[in-house]
């Protein structure tokens, strides 16, 4: 059953972020967020149980370490607020399940969720990259496409719980060649996640060069010299910077800040910024583009300042 709970005050605060490859786990001081210890396994990819087992070992496994202490987790999807049940995961094998319940039972005890983006976008408006931003927008560019807000502080969350979800709707402005789109786990076709997310990149260039390379191959041989790896990582620019500037026209952020494995492409923060202002309804765009300060782990840390912020997804076992 879940129930709202009063906060605590614990020494060590434990976040996990639950990728679609990977898990990671950290232990963070509570009093001033230094980092005491971190962990990080592949994700059994299909196996909810598996899932869930994976997760409490982990966390008991640092608890070991640093004693007991909060737990938050990032999820790449979110708590339906009517049912408990996860919805909206590219890791498809939550969907429908009470993620948040079934881990509170694992571990024996409270522990917070919220969405891996919004996480991300806690950490770098806390003490990342946009920090002392009033309005971040922060993406997640890796086996999925998220996105989180925060303004003034605050995780902007809503009825819905999809507060940031850029990556399902329509890839901004196609192209000829672009539409309808590839097909998404969402029922729809053309998403940005479809075009944005790694395999999006990946099967982009397959489409185009007939060879199967991964995002991160990709960009190693592109940044090698390689052409048609060059015209793959242009070509993605080219619908960042489209989809960026549709998220500028309507929060007008003045930071974005890119997380996830291909945020560690350098070209995108040179040529992103020099083309999303033919798509920005304004004379000139101030919002900047950076890269999270805490690399792809940093949303690991939000999930752990989920307990030191507001947050509506507060659970609890009663």
């Amino acid at each position: 059953m879940v129930a709202l709970e009063q906060d605590r005050a614990p020494t060590v605060r434990y976040g996990v972020d639950l990728g679609g490859t990977k898990i990671e786990a950290i232990a963070l001081s509570a009093d001033d967020g230094r980092e005491l210890g971190r962990q990080r396994i592949d994700s059994p990819r299909g196996d909810y149980a598996a899932t869930v087992r994976c997760l409490r070992d982990l966390v008991h496994g640092l608890q070991g370490r640093f004693g007991p202490g909060s737990v938050g987790i990032g999820i790449p999807g979110t708590l339906s607020p009517q049912t408990g049940l996860v919805k909206n995961a590219n890791s498809t094998w939550l969907i429908g399940h009470p993620f948040g319940a079934d881990l509170g039972d694992a571990l024996g005890q409270p522990v917070r969720l919220a969405n891996d983006a919004d996480c991300l976008a806690l950490s770098e408006a806390t003490d990342g990259a946009a920090a002392g931003s009033p309005i971040a927008f922060a993406v997640i560019l890796g086996t999925g496409v998220g996105g989180g807000v925060v303004a003034h502080g605050r995780v902007l969350t809503g009825p819905n719980a999809i507060g940031g979800e850029w990556g399902h709707n329509a890839l901004p402005w196609p192209q000829d060649d672009e539409r309808p789109g590839p097909a998404c786990y969402c029922g729809r076709a053309g998403c940005v996640e479809t075009f944005l997310s790694g395999p999006g990149m990946a099967a982009d260039h397959q489409r185009h060069n007939g060879s199967e390379m991964t995002a991160a191959a990709i960009a190693h041989a592109a940044a090698n010299g390689d052409p048609a790896c060059q015209a793959t990582l242009s070509r993605y620019a080219h619908r960042l910077a489209r989809g960026l500037a549709s998220i500028i026209n309507v929060l007008d952020p003045h930071t974005i800040v890119l997380g996830g494995g291909l945020s560690n492409i350098p070209m995108l923060y040179q040529q992103v910024p020099a083309l999303w202002g033919q798509w920005v309804f304004s004379d000139q765009v101030l919002t900047e583009l950076k890269q999270a300060r805490h690399g792809d782990s940093s949303g690991v840390r939000g999930a752990a300042w989920l307990w030191a912020h507001d947050s509506e997804q507060r659970l609890r076992l009663v």
